[in-house]
């Protein structure tokens, strides 16, 4: 009696030790905190994103000692090759049976789209940082997706504003056959209508395009003062070389309505000289983006960072003190306190995610450099105006976000 009386102790200890030691390990779910970059790994949009977006994740982690509330942090990548179906399907993928817990990156809107609604399925966070179409945080907002660099509205609308009023009265849009692009252009043609000028007409391409010529030629025809590039990445740089080489330029202003620094530095300063960039983040703003940014590049190859990967950066790291600060890597947990704090790192300073999922912040208007004012391979832009977050982006009293209460 007294022997099965202490096997019977023996066993409850051990379960209590197991209990508590479940309790603590439980804090984080599965024992790892896993991490996805989901992004264009190979495609038009790989220099935005890409391995750039892998590193910036693991440089987070890496500044946690790759380790919170005492799990590991595991960082894990795949590419969507720029199709929503591809992209939805890993996500469900990861979500169900390899327990990643955030998926951050992304780079294309139709596949951000896609991913933000298994997101909502599945109750898990969605940080987009590199696609751009407003519709994330208007019609197809959810609970678990927050919107985190850039947007349509932001680079659209400030770029506008800065070349009407330089003169740039009339537009035509060339305009990617897809949900960026086509965000990119209403928000774009709302900006101009607004600051006094006039669109003219527009085309679409296909995402990817071979041969811009025949949309040029109708943007010529159009006989607008500019041609807004309503595309990104390789489309952009492909519009700008053929533009110069048709000798549109000489006649109309192009204005390309999201541009990043690998686009600039592929293009080089003759081609991209006196085009306007509204940017999140420049790797050359002050010392501690330029210390994080040398960081970034020593890995890279000596590449400068995107506004995208930087934004993968932080978002990353901003979602990892936000489970230090919960205790837990629980999803609702996890967004409560992500929409509390107070964002501030080496790229984003006093940053606020809204009620919409929209993470707000200070946006930039920068030009980019003539040869002659340039004084590095990577010294590209000059700073015009810097653009406070409240004005940056879509204001709450224009959401269409059905969790917004109006």
């Amino acid at each position: 009696m007294k022997s099965k009386l202490m096997v019977a102790l023996a066993g409850g200890l051990v379960l209590l030790a197991a209990t508590g030691a479940w309790a603590q390990t439980g804090k984080v779910s599965g024992g790892v905190v896993k991490i996805g970059v989901l992004d264009d790994m190979s495609g038009l949009y790989s220099d935005i994103g890409g391995k750039g977006d892998v590193v910036a994740a693991e440089m987070a982690a890496a500044e946690f000692g790759n380790k919170v509330l005492g799990a590991p942090i595991q960082v894990v990548s795949a590419d969507h090759q720029n199709k929503p179906d591809v992209g939805s399907n890993k996500a469900r993928e990861w979500f169900d049976t390899e327990g990643v817990d955030v998926i951050v990156g992304t780079v294309n809107s139709g596949v951000a789209l896609a991913i933000s609604k298994v997101a909502n399925e599945k109750h898990r966070l969605f940080i987009d940082s590199g696609a751009g179409s407003t519709r994330l945080t208007n019609e197809d907002c959810n609970p678990y997706t927050i919107h985190y660099e850039y947007d349509t509205y932001s680079t659209g609308s400030t770029t506008a504003k800065a070349v009407v009023a330089n003169g740039g009265k009339t537009w035509f849009f060339l305009t990617a056959d897809y949900a960026f692009g086509k965000s990119l252009q209403a928000d774009t043609t709302n900006a101009v209508n607004a600051a006094g000028g006039k669109v003219l007409g527009s085309v679409l391409h296909p995402l990817s395009a071979s041969d811009f010529s025949s949309y040029l030629l109708q943007a010529q025809a159009s006989g607008a003062q500019v041609i807004g590039l309503a595309n990104a990445g390789g489309d952009t740089i492909n519009s700008v070389k053929a533009a110069s080489e048709f000798g549109i330029t000489k006649k109309q202003k192009l204005a390309a309505l999201l541009i990043f620094i690998t686009d600039v530095h592929s293009l080089g300063l003759n081609a991209a000289q006196g085009l306007f960039a509204a940017e999140g983040f420049y790797w050359d703003q002050n010392d501690d983006t330029r210390k994080w940014s040398k960081a970034f590049a020593a890995k890279m190859g000596g590449k400068m960072p995107s506004m995208v990967q930087a934004g993968t950066y932080s978002s990353t790291l901003q979602y990892l003190k936000a489970i230090q600060a919960a205790g837990t890597d629980d999803p609702d947990a996890v967004m409560k306190k992500l929409k509390e704090m107070t964002l501030n790192d080496a790229t984003v300073k006093g940053g606020k995610i809204r009620a919409d999922g929209r993470m707000v912040h200070e946006f930039y208007l920068y030009q980019v450099k003539s040869p002659g004012e340039s004084k590095g391979e990577w010294d590209l832009y000059k700073l015009i105006s810097t653009i406070p977050g409240d004005q940056a982006f879509q204001p709450l009293s224009l959401s269409r976000c059905p969790l917004i209460k109006k």
